[in-house]
């Protein structure tokens, strides 16, 4: 596997890569015959466009897209070029009745990773149109490490979407950080409770109120 992460984050992150279940994880991944997404060189995406020290919103997806093309190791986003799935249609609708902003022509998120949005999905990789066939392979034990270590920080936004994301919320301290909850962006849940939760701005507003920069969320 191409553990390329930002520097940052090996100190907390590289004793997991030692133990027998992330070994475990690489022999299964290795074992594999049939496509798995995203691309071995972008697992990682995630924490080599946001450095640890960065990190200031977490937006938990559940699993990588199992299309042709589309995951690139950050959640819910897709390369310039790339349809933008249902989900992040929705996401984006979202975004522009609680912020204004209008809907881009294309899915990459790569500008809000590099204002500190960190995009991490609880499994970090999916076979070829099989959603959640990495289910249980050891992903999600490296997930609670990683949101773990993201608690250790001051004044994280976590936006769970999602119940596998949302049990995530277990490894927070809600006294230092702020959790916003709501059912997945895709088509099929999308109406019951995602649309109206106006997660972008709370963020800001939680950022300004901790006297942080708050996020621009047009996707450049």
């Amino acid at each position: 596997m191409n553990f390329t992460l930002d520097p940052s984050w090996m100190p907390l992150l590289s004793p997991e890569f030692k133990k027998p279940y992330f070994k475990e994880l690489e022999e299964f991944l290795d074992s594999q015959t049939k496509t798995i997404y995203p691309p071995k060189e972008n697992i990682f995406e995630a924490f080599r466009l946001t450095s640890y020290d960065n990190v200031k919103v977490v937006i938990l997806g559940q699993d990588p897209y199992h299309g042709f093309g589309q995951a690139h190791g950050l959640c819910f986003s897709v390369q310039r070029g790339v349809k933008t799935p249902p989900s992040l249609v929705n996401i984006f609708k979202e975004l522009k009745d609680d912020m204004g902003i209008d809907i881009p022509d294309h899915g990459c998120l790569e500008s809000w990773a590099r204002q500190g949005v960190f995009l991490l999905n609880t499994v970090l990789t999916v076979e070829d149109g099989k959603a959640g066939s990495h289910h249980k392979k050891g992903w999600e034990k490296f997930t609670d490490k990683v949101i773990e270590v993201l608690n250790q920080k001051e004044n994280v936004v976590f936006i769970l979407w999602g119940s596998p994301a949302q049990k995530k919320a277990q490894h927070v301290d809600e006294k230092k950080h702020l959790i916003l909850k709501s059912v997945h962006p895709s088509p099929l849940s999308v109406y019951r409770g995602f649309m109206g939760s106006k997660p972008f701005s709370q963020t800001n507003a939680y950022l300004k109120e901790h006297n942080l920069k708050p996020i621009d969320w047009t996707v450049t």
